[in-house]
């Protein structure tokens, strides 16, 4: 038996990196997928990946029309989510004289703004019972230079679920925050310009973690995997680092 048998599962940001190797993961443990993401192309190549019948719905978290239409989709296939990952996120580079209006409002819009939504909207679907996940980071813990508006976005993420723990008692919902480090993504890879600013990079966030390496998605996964399965059942309003130890030095 999967740890995930019979549940439906939600996961935003899904069509490449953490996102993906979760609902890779979850599907393996039996989970009914539903997968959303921004890039159409890119969404529906990683629901053929995890297979199972895994549902692509492609959307941008930070529109609420589309976060409607995943929750009403997901209402006429499935009647419920037992498992709600709101992963979806993103950051760049901007010291502090460089920060602009737009690079605000992107990155809040969607790792704050984006999170609110994902999760409120979901509430008439989430049955009593049902575990939710968010994404931080181990910048919103540890903060990081020129990457103070990113970091302060998933310090956020860290109180909604403090608080969301007490608004969704009665329902006995858990609410866990994933925190992932430098992890080998995509979105990691892309935060650097050139080559010379990546290689550089990766060897400081390395040197900074214990464990001397970065994480692969799969290992970031697994705690998700933990946190979405009743073996966490009574984890609730938690941070769980996957981080290599970066945060706890």
């Amino acid at each position: 038996m999967g740890k995930l048998d019979g549940k439906v599962a939600v996961i935003t940001g899904a069509n490449s990196g953490i996102g993906l190797a979760s609902a890779r993961r979850f599907a393996r443990e039996g989970a009914r997928m539903f997968m959303t993401g921004r890039r159409r192309a890119e969404l529906d190549a990683a629901a053929a990946e995890v297979g199972g019948g895994a549902r692509a719905v492609q959307g941008d978290v930070a529109e609420l029309s589309d976060l409607d239409r995943l929750y009403e989709i997901v209402r006429e296939e499935a009647g419920r989510i037992d498992v709600l990952f709101a992963n979806a996120g993103g950051g760049e580079f901007a010291a502090l004289p460089e920060v602009t209006e737009e690079h605000y409002d992107r990155i809040f819009g969607t790792n704050v703004r984006g999170t609110l939504f994902t999760v409120q909207k979901a509430l008439p679907l989430l049955r009593d019972g049902a575990s939710v996940i968010l994404t931080g980071s181990s910048a919103g813990t540890t903060g990081a230079p020129s990457f103070s508006v990113y970091s302060a976005s998933k310090a956020a993420i860290r109180n909604f679920a403090r608080s969301w723990i007490q608004d969704l008692a009665p329902r006995r919902i858990r609410v866990n925050v994933l925190v992932p480090g430098a992890t080998s993504t995509p979105g990691w890879h892309g935060l650097s310009q050139t080559e010379e600013q990546h290689a550089a990079f990766k060897a400081a966030s390395e040197a900074a973690i214990p464990l001397g390496r970065m994480g692969n998605p799969d290992e970031i996964a697994s705690a998700a995997l933990f946190l979405a399965s009743d073996e966490s059942s009574f984890v609730n309003g938690s941070e769980l680092f996957a981080d290599g130890g970066q945060s706890q030095i």
